[in-house]
């Protein structure tokens, strides 16, 4: 019998999120493509010890308020409540707000480790993981701290440095719609780390404006295969 993917909530749907889990959180900055829901119930959750790797970390609920007047919940969230240990990813915090982001804050006072890694490398990582491929030669951060305890390879007289794979136990992604099977669309800016992330988790969890019958779309059109989804949730944005 067919499994079904499609959940009441995004509070089952993160359910199983345990203790010292690593979890994948789509979306670019820090409300485009974000799957904010799923962050807000992740945070009511109340997993412990997590590592979280993003683009970037959020910016709370107070600093939202300089993009969107009524606020939201963004990853920061997840650091303001202090259950997470380790940020893997591009930006601690949006460019130009002062330094005074959950995760900066909780990083100058020495509580959560932060690894830096340029953007494209990022995405290259979590593309990697998903393909089961064991790395790849950058020469992206080569001659700076990004290269400190790195396997280096000097090819046609330039210096490159070895990137691992990032995979996760979760991924929590935004979608723009889905159907009943998980075969995915997403809308504009929302492709952005949202589709490769939902290929290197064990367990992705979608949240979508809108769930349709299986055979509505047309099949060019879909970016992320249903094989690669286990739990979708239909929330009002």
């Amino acid at each position: 019998m067919p499994v079904n993917k499609v959940l009441k909530n995004c509070e089952e749907a993160v359910a199983d999120i345990f203790d010292g889990a690593s979890v994948m959180v789509g979306g670019f900055g820090s409300y485009a493509g974000l799957p904010v829901h799923l962050i807000d119930a992740l945070s009511r959750r109340g997993a412990q010890g997590l590592t979280i790797i993003a683009n970037m970390g959020g910016v709370g609920f107070e600093l939202s308020k300089r993009i969107k007047p009524e606020g939201y919940q963004d990853a920061g969230i997840l650091f303001e409540k202090g259950l997470v240990k380790k940020f893997i990813g591009s930006m601690p915090a949006l460019g130009g707000m002062p330094p005074t982001s959950p995760l900066e804050v909780l990083y100058n006072q020495g509580k959560v480790e932060i690894e830096m890694v340029p953007q494209g490398t990022l995405a290259e990582r979590i593309r990697c993981g998903a393909g089961g491929l064991g790395g790849f030669y950058t020469p992206v951060g080569a001659g700076t701290v990004i290269a400190e305890g790195k396997e280096k390879k000097v090819m046609n007289g330039r210096e490159y440095i070895l990137e691992l794979p990032l995979t996760a136990d979760f991924a929590l992604i935004k979608a723009y719609k889905a159907d009943e099977m998980g075969n995915l669309i997403y809308r504009q800016t929302a492709r952005c780390f949202n589709p490769v992330m939902a290929m290197a988790a064990k367990v992705t969890i979608v949240e979508v404006e809108e769930i349709v019958l299986t055979g509505r779309f047309d099949p060019e059109s879909i970016v992320t295969p249903h094989v690669y989804v286990r739990r979708i949730v239909e929330v009002v944005r």
